[in-house]
């Protein structure tokens, strides 16, 4: 089975109705994608397929083999991402497991729309749970990331 993974195509001697969370993590040592719930309703799995936010527990080998996949590790090699730079700053973590989940969710939303509301920020982030209950913090992170694009020159957005 083929796949498009953070940008290279990968060849996988899986089953097709494998979850893609178990080749990412098992198979191609892509660990950032984290397992928790199995069920598809915390998002600690997140990643995209085509640009779209996607729990990948819940999706097979055979539904992602004709997209493009991204992963928390394809958003930026070196952390440079800017919701990853407002996640530091805005000290978002604590213990961190949900977090490449809420970064991909995030980054889907804000690729999609550049400056949300409230309610869409809410309404995106609502199927990402955190049992820290950093909320406050991964808002304010998502809101800084548009205004500073905003605020930016022409010539560096």
């Amino acid at each position: 089975m083929k796949l498009t993974i953070n940008g290279k195509t990968v060849e996988l001697d899986a089953e097709p109705d494998m979850p893609l969370l178990w080749a990412l993590r098992d198979m191609l040592g892509l660990r950032g994608t984290k397992y928790a719930c199995g069920m598809g309703v915390c998002g600690s799995c997140t990643v995209h397929l085509d640009g779209e936010a996607v729990r990948s527990c819940q999706l097979t080998l055979e539904g992602a083999a004709e997209g493009e996949i991204t992963t928390i590790e394809g958003l930026s090699e070196d952390g440079s991402h800017p919701l990853q730079v407002a996640w530091r700053e805005h000290n978002v973590p604590q213990c961190g497991y949900c977090q490449p989940g809420q970064i991909m969710s995030a980054s889907a939303l804000l690729a999609a729309n550049a400056a949300p509301s409230d309610t869409e920020i809410n309404n995106m982030m609502a199927g990402n749970l955190c049992r820290c209950g950093t909320y406050p913090r991964i808002r304010a992170a998502i809101k800084s990331t548009f205004a500073n694009a905003a605020a930016a020159p022409e010539d560096e957005q």
